[in-house]
């Protein structure tokens, strides 16, 4: 046995039994008691996984979200340059979108999104990033001190880093120089890669091989459901796919695995991405990995038959339906958005209800 091998065979014992919704008895699943509560793991970063957690939220109280850690911009890349740290943004915003619709959440949501703006060494810094890192440097550990910020907040859920060190996102991208469109060359940082001019080719990790946090892999083990997605393709999603424990636990658990496809391509790296695209990059960074539903917008799917194509190459099948918002920016609806993966979990795979 390799080392990761033997470290998630331990990981497979550490996950918990007994709580939370019921995978697919087809896919080997624990039995769980009729009338509980899916337990979710949704994994991604910035806005998409956002999105996705304010819909996970209305429809589960067992839910975590795992988050990518190769932020270099803003607040955060600030943060990590001065003092060495995980970028806290993704972290914060994923804890903003868990704040519950009561007084409360809304105005822990708020203050923990506020940004000062000054002529100082402050401006333009989240308060949330400053009281995760605080807390950090406080407690020595990750996962216990977003677990507190967690709990001050009230969340409803979970938010875990899918590393513990600070990583850096490098892309091979074709014509990355505009005088030498046919060049290959290397872009690196999470928001120059987000904003690349030129055709992404594909991602990878700097450590290669960065240690996954325990508690992240032992939550995609024990889960019923792991979302993947939405977000920036190769900055937020894939980087998930380059964690080899997560990896390795992604294609190992028995929970049921939804992929939720973007609304629209993204200016700079998936400019131009029709969405089985979307499929086709996913499978080249993780050409293991199984999906059994596949989320999209049925509006945003200009042909069903080459998407079902892509995904039948996962096993999954496609589920459409409306879950932009109206006022035509491509965001997602979060009541909408919710009803679809409602919708999913009642029909794949599972027996009774939850609630």
């Amino acid at each position: 046995m390799t080392g990761r091998t033997l470290r998630l065979s331990r990981l497979h014992r550490m996950a918990p039994e007994g709580r939370g919704g019921s995978p697919a008895e087809a896919r080997g699943g624990r039995a769980r008691r009729r009338g509980a509560q899916p337990k979710v793991v949704a994994l991604g970063g910035g806005m998409g996984l956002s999105a996705s957690l304010a819909a996970l939220r209305r429809i589960t109280g067992d839910l975590t979200a795992v988050v990518t850690v190769a932020d270099d911009g803003g607040s955060s890349g600030r943060l990590r340059d001065e003092l060495g740290v995980l970028p806290p943004g993704d972290l914060r915003k994923a804890l903003a979108a868990l704040c519950g619709d009561d007084d409360w959440g809304q105005t822990w949501a708020r203050v923990i999104q506020h940004r000062f703006h000054s002529k100082g060494d402050l401006h333009d810094h989240a308060v949330g990033n400053l009281l995760i890192v605080a807390l950090w440097e406080q407690l020595g550990d990750h996962v216990q001190a977003l677990d507190l910020v967690g709990r001050l907040l009230g969340a409803q859920g979970r938010v875990l880093p899918m590393s513990a060190v600070p990583l850096e996102l490098q892309a091979l991208v074709k014509g990355h120089d505009p005088d030498h469109p046919d060049e290959v060359g290397t872009v690196r940082g999470q928001a120059t890669v987000a904003l690349t001019p030129g055709e992404v080719q594909s991602v990878h990790l700097v450590p290669h091989d960065p240690p996954a946090v325990p508690e992240a892999v032992a939550a995609v083990l024990d889960a019923d459901w792991v979302v993947l997605g939405p977000g920036s393709w190769f900055s937020s999603v894939i980087p998930h796919l380059l964690v080899p424990e997560l990896l390795d636990a992604l294609t190992e658990t028995k929970a049921r695995r939804v992929l939720s496809l973007n609304l629209a391509p993204q200016p700079g790296e998936t400019e131009g991405f029709s969405p089985q695209r979307h499929l086709e990059v996913l499978g080249r960074h993780a050409p293991k990995l199984a999906l059994d539903v596949v989320l999209a917008d049925q509006a945003a799917v200009p042909d069903r038959g080459l998407l079902n194509e892509a995904a039948k190459r996962f096993g999954a099948a496609v589920e459409l339906a409306p879950v932009a918002r109206t006022d035509g920016t491509p965001r997602h609806d979060p009541e909408l958005l919710a009803a679809a993966y409602d919708r999913i979990f009642r029909m794949h795979g599972r027996i009774g209800p939850w609630r």
